[in-house]
């Protein structure tokens, strides 16, 4: 009997840490393949950290996409598990709670701390508290499920490794459609000015980066959660919004985009609204002395192309 127990504990800890690294792996994946469909949102967070370079942000954004694609796969392949992957796995998870904690230290615990992108929200509270518990699940697995090294393992973890660099890479490719149109149209802006209630600024002289955004719009609400972050960067760019919509939604508008630092005109009149819209919203237009020089979508707002159309 007593040599029984040592042959049902082994049994017991390998299907224990079966479970557990399934479980991990399993995280890591659904991390990874979130982010790949809010790959624009996990750019601007990179950037509102500290990172004003957008195409510095998009290819960091990139690879911490490739990394975490790499550790999920490596976890559920038993790849070099106590030599490379478990290490890299709690380095991962350190940093992603230092700068979770620096979220709370600078916006608080409110809004999406990106864990799983768009498709699961969590506070950044909730996404160290998740770190941790990943923590103690990879410190367990160091003790109790070491797997050595098996054949063919080095050639299948490099199959995987440049597979998972060159995903986002392919998905979101670098420099797609970050030049806004360059167009030379008069824009009247004197309606504006006609209202009862009129905008802060005279947007007619002068170069300005006007956003006409709906409130409830999700397209607007990426744009405006953009210009923040380049306003915070460049406090002197020029941005300026004109909403339209009801009252009720415009603080859930600036509680979601945190863009209060912008000044804005909240337009009460839609038939004054709609010719700005034309095509549709978010329209941005790089308006000099009312003439429209650049339309953008809210992904080409690329802040050194933005510095460049103000210094010409």
């Amino acid at each position: 009997m007593a040599s029984s127990n040592p042959s049902f504990s082994f049994y017991l800890s390998r299907i224990t840490g079966f479970l557990l690294l399934c479980i991990l792996g399993i995280v890591f994946l659904i991390s990874g393949i979130t982010k790949l469909y809010a790959f624009e949102q996990l750019v601007w967070n990179i950037m509102d950290v500290s990172v004003t370079n957008m195409l510095a942000a998009g290819i960091i954004a990139r690879l911490l996409i490739s990394f975490e694609l790499i550790l999920g796969a490596f976890l559920l392949l038993h790849l070099y598990l106590k030599s490379f992957t478990y290490p890299l796995v709690i380095i991962m998870l350190v940093f992603f709670s230092i700068y979770l904690i620096f979220l709370i230290n600078t916006q608080g615990d409110g809004g999406n701390c990106g864990c799983f992108g768009e498709a699961y929200k969590m506070k950044p509270s909730a996404g160290i508290l998740k770190n941790i518990i990943l923590l103690g699940i990879t410190a367990v697995l160091w003790v109790i499920y070491p797997i050595k090294p098996y054949k063919f393992s080095f050639w299948i973890a490099l199959l995987i490794a440049i597979s998972a660099i060159a995903v986002p890479f392919i998905t979101s490719p670098v420099g797609l459609g970050t030049n806004p149109e360059k167009v030379h149209e008069k824009i009247d802006l004197n309606p504006l000015y006609k209202l009862t209630e009129l905008p802060s600024i005279d947007l007619r002289t002068g170069k300005h980066i006007v956003s006409f955004m709906s409130l409830t719009c999700p397209h607007c609400k990426k744009a405006a959660s953009l210009l923040h972050i380049i306003k915070k960067q460049h406090p002197d760019f020029p941005i300026y919004f004109v909403l339209v919509g009801k009252d009720e939604y415009l603080n859930d508008f600036f509680k979601e985009t945190k863009a209060n630092e912008i000044p804005y005109y909240h337009c009460k009149d839609i038939d004054v609204f709609i010719p700005y819209a034309k095509d549709g919203v978010p329209a941005i237009y790089w308006i000099h002395n009312s003439i429209i020089e650049r339309k953008a979508n809210y992904y080409q707002l690329n802040p050194q192309t933005m510095q460049d159309w103000l210094q010409e």
